[in-house]
């Protein structure tokens, strides 16, 4: 690969791991009401009552009962993903989790609203690239660069001898 390609791969990556954490604390910061109360421009939820209905819209298919826990767990998967994905830990694991997850809700979006809703909100955009994360070979500024590093040094140091073999 020639060397701009090898340098836009890297910010690429780094850029979209980045774009795809804080996206999904940004959804959760609003569904808490950080960015403002409902109603407000920008704002899509303010608290998380509006979260929990606007999840009854959405999947509107389950029964009301599931409708509370599915929201909490899709919250606590959009804390856990933005957090490792903003630290870059297990990086290829979340960016494919993060992808199912963009996925299963930009096809609930169609069901519920229409094909438009998700394709002006780019949530396929995003499931894109975050499978696309999923296939990178490296994730430049991340933990798991640190990590490798610090495992490759580690080998180094015993002189390329394996342990526990």
């Amino acid at each position: 690969m020639n060397t701009r390609w090898a340098g836009l791969a890297t910010v690429s990556s780094v850029f979209l791991r980045l774009a795809l954490g804080i996206s999904f604390l940004s959804a959760v910061a609003d569904r808490f009401g950080l960015w403002g109360v409902y109603g407000q421009p920008n704002v899509a939820w303010g608290n998380y009552a509006q979260f929990v209905a606007y999840t009854a819209k959405l999947n509107w298919f389950l029964p009301a009962a599931t409708i509370s826990a599915l929201a909490i767990i899709a919250t606590a998967a959009e804390i856990l993903f933005g957090l490792l994905l903003v630290l870059g830990w297990k990086t290829r694991t979340i960016a494919l989790l993060s992808g199912v997850l963009l996925t299963t809700f930009a096809l609930t979006m169609t069901m519920a609203l229409g094909v438009k809703a998700p394709l002006d909100l780019s949530v396929f955009s995003a499931a894109g690239g975050a499978l696309l994360l999923a296939t990178s070979a490296k994730f430049p500024f991340s933990l798991d660069e640190l990590l490798r590093r610090n495992k490759q040094a580690e080998s180094s140091a015993r002189g390329g001898i394996k342990l526990g073999v």
